[in-house]
Order: structure tokens, then C-alpha cells, then sequence
């Protein structure tokens, strides 16, 4: 199917399917930052037991996206986010009927994380970019990438005024009741994937094949190691924001307001991305948003510490929140094609979530051992120059061998 095949109007509609359905799923994960302090208030576990939780859904996300990109590759993306949207209202309806950490890793971290991973960026950025010619799958990118950012941004005060009138159990559950309204986003994609063709005598290489062939390109290993970095730094924000801004001895409703600020600017800085990445290149695109995540957080740790400040900062923070997401999607496209596009960006948000698992788990075993966030703050900002200069080699021309092999013509 190619972007000529479908009216103006049908692409829209995909796109905004899409969007809607990752700001449900990104708006609900997010937002639960928000009930850690009542969630060990309730449970007595510590902050360190229930960000481990936290941390396992930050992995979960990550490990489902390649199995589900996998399925969607070959069945088509409907019956993936119809599972992974039921497990998502599942998990988090049962979070808090949970008493111990066990039970707090199946609901966060597997139940609802596993389901938003199976409803996440691998299996929604595949889904449209297989209907949109090359030179607009940035913006396209861009505008599912933002659903996202505006789910946060909108669940977060939700949350906190729900919490404010029903009490946090009640204000979790119809959290979770909300992700429900996801499900038409599944009808309108549900069709099985069609991947165009030059030419009548290429075909899709099996799934095996293309992941040796995308583990065998530096640029695919450097874009994992990046994606890694960025994982740490989203998840430390969205699990740790609002305590770190408690820490500074600031109202508990700034917490809240920087979570939605953080989606707000994610808005901005997906869609500017996403024109971006048809103008300059991918690379040396995000190179600049890792380079700006390691200044802001440096002047965050010697400014002063009011809520403007803090807001400020939730601002610039949130305009590179999730800006690697389109230039990174688009670098798998223009390195492999579409033919395994959902099962191999799966795998970088893998890396992803990996660095995320580590970023909400650390991030509450440092504040625990020291009664400070200042360190893991430290070890975020080598790893954001780190990843910065980590991009800068990578040729962004495609491989020799593209993800097809050739068929004999009939």
C-alpha cells in the first residue's frame, strides 16, 4: 500500500488512531509517578521496593515491543493493540488492590506495562509509516510521537485532580477504565500489513535474517546504545520528577503540573522533530537533543530551586523528551526498509527500556541510600554527552544488503 493508494482523509484517520491510542496508553504509564508516594504510604514497601516495580514495567515495555512488532509484521497491527490495551486497563485497575512487591511487579510491570509495550511506539510507527512515502514518515512520526506527549500532558492533572477527589485507588482505576477508549484505534488498524515493492522481484527476507543483517550495522548497534541512554533519562523523569521536585521543598501540585508540562513541550518537540528530520540529518539531529538533556540538567542542579525553575525546566526537558523517537524510527526505515520495520525498532526500544529499568530502578536506590537525587543526576549527564558523541559516526546511507532477497520472476 503506498501513500497514493489512500485518500487524504483515510491518512488522517490512521494517523490520528495512531495517536490517540499511544496518548491513552503513554498517558496512563506516565502519569503513575504521581501515586508512588501513596503507594508506599499504603503499603509501608519502601521507595525502593516500589520503584523496582516501576523499573521491571520500564523493561516489560521494552521486551513485548519486539514479540508484538514481530506479530504485527506478519498479521497486521489490530489484534496486538486490541490485547495490549486490555492488559494495560487490566494491570492497572489491579495495582491497587496489591500489598507486597510481587504483587506490585505483576501489575505495573507486567500486566500493564507488557500491554502498553504490545500497544506501543514499535507496532503504531510501523503501522503508519507503511502507509506514508519516505520524505513525509518524519512528520508522520512526529504527529504519533506527540499523542503521546499530549496523553501526558492531559492524564497527569487528570490524575492528580482525580487522586485530590476520589482518593488515589479510585483515581488509578478509572485511570485505567480510560485506556478503554483506545479500542477503535485497533478497527482502524487492523488491516495486515501490505509493504510496497520497486519491483516485482523483491521480497521480505525472514524475521531471523533481518535482525543478524541489522545486528551486523554499527549505525543499528549505535542507535541501540543511544536509544539505551535515552530510556534512563525518560524513565528517571517520569518515575522521579515529582519526588525530585518535592526534595526541593516545593508544593506537591508542581509535580503534577511538571509531568504535564514535560507532555505539553513533548508536543512541540515531537512535531519540530519530525519536520526536522526531512531538512537535516537524523544523526547529527540527535546528537543536539542528548547534548541539550546534559546542559539543562547541569543548570537545573545550580539554579534555584523555585517552581519556576522547576517548570522551566520540566519545559526544555520535555521538548527533547521523546524528540529521538522520530529521527531514530526513521534511521531503521532509511537503513532496512519497511519489511521488518516493527520487529527492529522493537528491538531499539528494547535498548530502550532496558536503560529505562535502570534509570526508575536506580534513580530510587540512590535517593534511598543518600537522601539525595543529585547522583543519579550526575551519572545522567555523562551518559547524555555520552550518547551525544556516540551518533556522530554513524553513515546514515543504507546497508549494501536491504531487508529483501531477491525472487525469481514468473
Amino acid at each position: 500500500m503506498t501513500e497514493k493508494s489512500i485518500s487524504r482523509w483515510s491518512l488522517w484517520v490512521v494517523l490520528l488512531a495512531a495517536a490517540g491510542a499511544f496518548a491513552l496508553t503513554m498517558g496512563v504509564r506516565q502519569s503513575m509517578g504521581l501515586f508512588l508516594s501513596s503507594l508506599n504510604t499504603a503499603t509501608g514497601l519502601g521507595i525502593g521496593s516500589i520503584s523496582l516495580a516501576f523499573a521491571c514495567g520500564q523493561l516489560c515495555w521494552g521486551v513485548t515491543q519486539p514479540f508484538a512488532g514481530a506479530v504485527a509484521d506478519k498479521a497486521g497491527a489490530g489484534r496486538v493493540l486490541v490485547v495490549g490495551i486490555l492488559l494495560v486497563t487490566l494491570g492497572t485497575v489491579l495495582t491497587p488492590l496489591m500489598t507486597t512487591t510481587a504483587g506490585l511487579i505483576f501489575s505495573i510491570g507486567v500486566l500493564s506495562a507488557g500491554g502498553a509495550g504490545m500497544a506501543g511506539p514499535a507496532v503504531l510507527m510501523a503501522a503508519t509509516t507503511r502507509l506514508i512515502a519516505p520524505e513525509r514518515r518524519g512528520m508522520a512520526t512526529g504527529i504519533v510521537n506527540a499523542g503521546g506527549s499530549f496523553g501526558q500532558f492531559v492524564m497527569a492533572p487528570i490524575a492528580g485532580a482525580l487522586s485530590a477527589g476520589i482518593g488515589w485507588s479510585g483515581a488509578m482505576q478509572l485511570m485505567g477504565l480510560l485506556v478503554l477508549i483506545a479500542l477503535p484505534a485497533a478497527l482502524v488498524l487492523k488491516s495486515p500489513p501490505k509493504v510496497p515493492t520497486t519491483t516485482a522481484t523483491t521480497a521480505p527476507i525472514n524475521t531471523r535474517q533481518a535482525i543478524n543483517t541489522a545486528l551486523a550495522h554499527s549505525g543499528f548497534r549505535y542507535l541501540a546504545v543511544g536509544f539505551f541512554v535515552c530510556g534512563f533519562h525518560v524513565a528517571l523523569l517520569a518515575t522521579h520528577l515529582p519526588g525530585v521536585i518535592a526534595t526541593c521543598g516545593l508544593p506537591a501540585e508542581y509535580g503534577g503540573w511538571a509531568l504535564a508540562m514535560l507532555g505539553l513541550f513533548n508536543i512541540v518537540g515531537s512535531v519540530l522533530m519530525g519536520w526536522a528530520v526531512g531538512r537535516w540529518r537524523m544523526k547529527s539531529l540527535l546528537s543536539l537533543v542528548y547534548a541539550t538533556r546534559a546542559l539543562a540538567i547541569l543548570v537545573f542542579l545550580i539554579a534555584p530551586k523555585t517552581g519556576a525553575t522547576a517548570l522551566a525546566f520540566a519545559a526544555v526537558m520535555g521538548i527533547t523528551f521523546l524528540s529521538t523517537v522520530p529521527p531514530t524510527a526513521g534511521l531503521v526505515a532509511k537503513f532496512f526498509g519497511m519489511s521488518n520495520m516493527a520487529t527492529l525498532f522493537g528491538i531499539v526500544m528494547l535498548s530502550h527500556q532496558i536503560g529505562g529499568f535502570l534509570g526508575a530502578w536506580l534513580g530510587g536506590k540512590v535517593f534511598e541510600l543518600t537522601g539525595s537525587y543529585d547522583w543519579i543526576w550526575y551519572v545522567d549527564i555523562m551518559l547524555a554527552v555520552g550518547a551525544a558523541l556516540i551518533h556522530l559516526p554513524i553513515h546514515e546511507a543504507p546497508p549494501q544488503r536491504n531487508l529483501t532477497t531477491p525472487t525469481t520472476a514468473k
